[in-house]
């Protein structure tokens, strides 16, 4: 049994319209909700051995803040750039590229992206993952690379609104 986390990457500034999409950086309110989605995620006793990310600014920053959060080496975050503007397919490469060693693993990115991957693993019908939105996936597989579209089990989905 393997955990997959997909999380999309907190609140990004829009305040510079000159920056490139893939250079946006996360604005305050993207900051102030990682510390809170890491600490609910402690709530619940949940391990992470493995985050991957793309390389855009935004998800980088959201990965870096989440490790910071919960003790995780940051050092450690691979970089994937194949997970910016990527498909379902991409994060399922992803997620079939991870060590055989690790049982949970984290992968960072965005939407639309997350919102289908997430559905298409789990056959659910989530209209949007949010920013900084978190789904734990259950996969009934011991080799990462056995992970098949439609076999998880959504676990969890959280994000910081969710109970206002």
């Amino acid at each position: 049994m393997k955990t997959l986390y997909l999380l999309r990457h907190a609140k990004s500034s829009w305040d510079d319209p000159d920056l490139k999409d893939f250079e946006r950086p996360l604005n305050e309110r993207g900051i102030n909700d990682i510390p809170n989605m890491v600490s609910r995620f402690q709530s619940r006793q949940s391990g992470l051995e493995s985050i991957v990310c793309s390389p855009a600014i935004r998800a980088k920053s959201t990965a870096q803040l989440w490790a910071k959060n919960f003790e995780f080496p940051p050092d450690d975050i691979i970089s994937n750039p194949e997970l910016y503007f990527a498909g379902t397919n991409m994060f399922l490469k992803a997620a079939s590229l991870m060590d055989e060693d690790c049982e949970s693993a984290m992968l960072v990115g965005h939407n639309p992206a997350i919102t289908d991957f997430v559905n298409e693993m789990g056959g659910s019908d989530i209209e949007n993952i949010p920013t900084c939105g978190l789904v734990e996936l259950e996969l009934p597989i011991d080799d990462w690379s056995d992970i098949k579209l439609g076999d998880a089990k959504i676990v969890e989905f959280d994000f910081p609104k969710k109970g206002l």
